[in-house]
């Protein structure tokens, strides 16, 4: 579905990404972890165009996306829930989702937002309250949902899970599943490597802008090196 060849990316005079390939399948779960400033956002950013890699060639269901421009790539069915979550804090809930919408028609808005309540409940329950005054769990979940508002086939997820509470945490990685389950490849960056790679299929280590480990999510979770560098064990 998704796939990075030898890919470069630079800010500037500065190598960001060096050689990354990576791959994801239809109807998996993948996990990208490593520390920060190994390069994990900038490998999302670089999928989605901003910045377009310098060198390499990255492909979405077949077609070459390299030097596309970000609204071609989101159109093509790739959608981002970013770090940091980046809500509208003075637009209420339905504002928000209704922004992720933007390339919907009247009736393909309700049905998004038909299954963003659906799998959010508490978003619908409050859809006229401001993004702002909603604790930090619910935000995520809005940010989320309002990636979702475009029925991508592939949901990019950045750090979902950031400052988060622990049971706040397992509900946001339930719900990763149930995406998956409803038909939605994921590509998970996250830093809590023991949750992330439970729920993956496969995973990738990411050092200094390298890939240097690729394994199924099982496999990494009993890696010794893996162990010790990410799950303090």
């Amino acid at each position: 579905m998704l796939k990075l060849e030898n890919v470069h990316t630079y800010y500037g005079a500065i190598q960001a990404l060096n050689g990354v390939s990576v791959e994801v399948n239809k109807g998996e779960i993948v996990t990208l972890i490593g520390a920060n400033g190994a390069g994990k956002t900038t490998l999302l950013m670089t999928v989605c165009g901003n910045p377009q890699a310098r060198e390499g060639v990255i492909t979405f269901e077949g077609r070459d996306i390299t030097r596309a421009d970000t609204h071609q790539i989101m159109r093509s069915g790739i959608a981002v829930s970013p770090e940091g979550r980046r809500v509208f804090k003075d637009l209420t809930v339905e504002e928000n989702l209704m922004m992720g919408g933007f390339f919907s028609n009247r009736v393909q808005m309700q049905q998004g937002l038909g299954h963003v309540y659906e799998l959010f409940p508490r978003l619908k329950e409050r859809a006229q309250q401001r993004a702002g005054t909603m604790s930090g769990g619910e935000q995520q979940m809005l940010a989320i949902g309002r990636a979702l508002m475009t029925r991508p086939s592939l949901l990019l997820l950045d750090e979902p899970t950031l400052g988060l509470a622990p049971l706040i945490i397992a509900q946001i990685f339930d719900i990763i599943r149930t995406i998956r389950d409803q038909g939605v490849t994921v590509f998970l960056v996250e830093q809590n490597a023991n949750k992330a790679l439970q729920v993956a299929d496969r995973g990738y280590v990411l050092e200094n802008g390298r890939v240097v480990m690729h394994d199924t999510g099982a496999n990494l979770l009993v890696n010794a090196d893996v162990r010790k560098a990410y799950l303090g064990a």
